[in-house]
């Protein structure tokens, strides 16, 4: 029984990059000898489990022939006489295909990974890399991590047939925003989209995003780019995502009804999905924040929840403000400013306070409310007039 380092642990130590845990495999054992050395079993389709002291994936040499179609369709046999060649061989890209000999320090690379790392290029290892279509995913993923690779022509002829021949289609919805939400937190997240364009995945994959990639993204690019800059949220990276929708919609819609479906077939949380909606609904509002009146300033600010949830209008201004470019981004920062203000001055109106100051009703009721937003109209008009 021999255990080697696997996969991304390889890879990153070979780019300089921080390790932060490593997959292992090992040849020539069985299920039972790991489970009698104290092994815990977690894999469901294939023999993997948890090294009992340090909690790491180790998981046995196996083999993988296509059954079916999808990402499930794989049927796998694992047993002692599998290689550590034969278990890298089923990996997706030559630079996920090396081992390292924990003994020896050796590099084990059958498939040239080590040449394609220095060469900046994603390569896949066979051609059963168009039976997998997370793959061309993972692709697309690594493409925002790394946007100074290039894809092997011929690996990008593959990414295309997992498209043409509906591998693609059968995606779910949960391991395509898995990926997607990750790649959307590198430092280049547009090229994902970018990727799945060039190959056809992403009119398949998210129809409603694919016209924005026709000439590369344009300002949702450059949003994109922003938020990664600023390293921003994945609440806020996918609200600018989606800050376009309505430039394809039709005139009775501003793009809600594009984000209800893209965010239904992704199955996105709520977090990422009310965000976006705000930055859809208030965008064209908001632009004008420097000329508005304190009481379109208030029900603005009310539309957005902002007295309950002053944390997630921060966010809606910080989507705001990527999304502004060129001559309108020093008004928009101006228009975020104001609006900041507005939200500021008119939490400090309180019930309390004007109680104690004999401006509400003696009883509680709709009068109360009234009052509290005429209060607070008034503390913004005097903000805005200060300005």
């Amino acid at each position: 029984m021999k255990a080697y380092v696997v996969g991304g642990a390889v890879r990153d130590g070979l780019l300089g990059v921080p390790v932060n845990d490593r997959d292992w495999v090992v040849v020539g054992a069985r299920p039972e000898e790991l489970l009698a050395l104290g092994y815990r079993p977690v894999g469901r389709d294939f023999p993997v489990f948890l090294h009992p002291q340090t909690g790491e994936e180790v998981a046995l040499a196996r083999t993988e022939r296509k059954s079916a179609a999808g990402y499930h369709g794989f049927q796998f046999h694992a047993a002692p006489d599998v290689t550590l060649e034969q278990d890298l061989a089923r990996r997706d890209l030559t630079i996920n295909a090396m081992a390292l000999d924990p003994d020896t320090g050796a590099l084990i690379d059958p498939f040239g990974g080590r040449a394609d790392l220095q060469a900046r290029i994603f390569r896949h290892v066979s051609p059963a890399f168009a039976e997998d279509p997370v793959r061309l995913l993972r692709i697309a993923r690594f493409g925002a991590r790394w946007p100074e690779f290039t894809i092997a022509p011929e690996t990008a002829q593959l990414m295309r047939r997992l498209v043409d021949d509906g591998e693609v289609d059968a995606l779910v919805a949960e391991r395509v925003w898995q990926e997607v939400s990750r790649g959307l937190m590198e430092r280049a997240p547009a090229r994902l989209f970018q990727i799945l364009h060039d190959c056809g995945a992403l009119a398949r994959l998210a129809p409603e995003l694919a016209p924005l990639w026709v000439a590369g993204g344009g300002v949702t690019a450059r949003a994109l780019a922003t938020c990664a800059q600023e390293q921003l949220s994945l609440a806020i990276r996918y609200a600018c995502l989606c800050h376009q929708l309505d430039s394809h919609a039709s005139a009775a819609d501003d793009g809600t009804k594009a984000l209800g479906a893209l965010s239904e077939r992704w199955r996105v949380g709520n977090d990422c999905r009310e965000l976006a909606g705000a930055l859809l609904r208030e965008q064209v509002l908001l632009r004008q924040g420097s000329a508005l009146d304190a009481p379109a300033a208030l029900s603005l600010l009310e539309r957005c929840d902002a007295f309950r949830r002053p944390e997630r209008f921060g966010d809606l201004l910080s989507a705001f403000r990527s999304t502004q470019f060129d001559a309108v981004a020093a008004p928009a920062r101006a228009a975020a400013a104001r609006l900041t203000a507005a939200l500021e001055v008119a939490q400090q109106v309180q019930v309390a306070t004007l109680r104690r100051q004999g401006r509400l009703p003696a009883l509680d009721g709709p009068a109360t409310g009234r009052a509290l937003r005429a209060a607070r109209e008034q503390a913004i008009a005097q903000a805005f007039a200060g300005t």
